[in-house]
């Protein structure tokens, strides 16, 4: 490993806010097994029988990977500690956690020219200048969508979003393409449910303006109006809540956004094969079906 020059208190308090985060770092036992194993004193005072010291987990990991790089006027310690942390055997049965904590780890690792790799070990690497650099290369979650196989104007209608991870404005803007590619292939101008119902609803007999398909058997029409409803389903319950709430009010998880993606880059597939119905064609429908 080649040297590295003393951490500042800010990259310490980092990797500390990792590895001991409130919901998914490690317990206070783990800490203590962290350290023991990785020859660290702990400088946290223990508590007497009955009674505890108020102190949180990150600022007892900084405070010990602190006191230590300090005394080795180096971070060896402190690399050798994350590695520890990181070793696969720990995660087994809990390889999201692992991945979790590893693009958490890199986004701050690789501002030093480090980061974590599959086998728990640290590698150099071009240090990242900027954080959106430091993210973009982390690619957490566009790493998840790409396994999904999302669909590419996904990707690329949520591009920055997806590299900040800001899962609230990934939903707004992949149901905000799904409403575009339905505007450019319908000829419409309308937003909302209303697009929808003006791009695939059947009106007084008439065929629609755009069909999932060629509509020519029941098995056929069944399927367009399964696919018109998730597609005003998506619209009501994501595309018009993440437009007028404030993102405080409506709280979006990373599975919820991956899961409404996964949605949409069906309905972008299913739409590279929808029908346009000429207007002609629809009237020629209407005046048949009033015979």
């Amino acid at each position: 490993m080649p040297l590295v020059p003393t951490l500042s208190a800010s990259q310490l308090r980092g990797i500390a806010e990792v590895l001991g985060d409130t919901n998914d770092g490690l317990t206070n036992r783990g800490i203590n097994d962290l350290l023991a194993e990785a020859g660290i004193v702990d400088p946290t005072p223990k508590a007497p029988p009955g009674t505890y010291v108020a102190i949180n987990k990150r600022d007892r990991l900084f405070k010990a990977l602190a006191a230590r790089q300090s005394q080795d006027k180096a971070p060896s310690a402190v690399l050798r500690c994350i590695e520890i942390a990181m070793q696969p055997v720990r995660y087994a049965g809990g390889e999201e956690l692992f991945q979790a904590r590893r693009h958490a780890l890199n986004e701050r690792l690789l501002h030093i020219g480090f980061e974590v790799g599959e086998e728990g070990k640290l590698t150099s690497t071009s240090k990242a200048s900027t954080v959106s650099e430091a993210r973009e290369r982390t690619r957490r979650m566009r790493g998840k969508l790409e396994a999904r196989g999302a669909y590419a104007r996904v990707l690329s209608a949520c591009h920055a979003e997806i590299a900040d991870e800001n899962y609230f404005h990934v939903v707004l803007e992949a149901t905000k393409s799904l409403s575009e590619e339905i505007r450019q292939r319908a000829g419409l101008e309308t937003d909302g449910s209303a697009l929808v119902a003006e791009a695939f609803d059947f009106k007084d007999g008439a065929l629609p303006r755009m069909a999932w398909n060629r509509l020519e058997s029941t098995t056929d029409r069944s399927e367009h109006w399964g696919l018109t409803n998730l597609c005003r389903g998506v619209v009501g319950a994501f595309r018009n809540p993440a437009a007028h709430e404030l993102k405080v009010q409506w709280e979006v998880s990373e599975a919820e956004a991956l899961d409404v993606c996964s949605m949409i880059s069906l309905l972008h597939r299913r739409l590279e094969g929808a029908i346009p119905i000429a207007e002609t064609v629809r009237d020629a429908a209407t005046g048949q079906a009033s015979e």
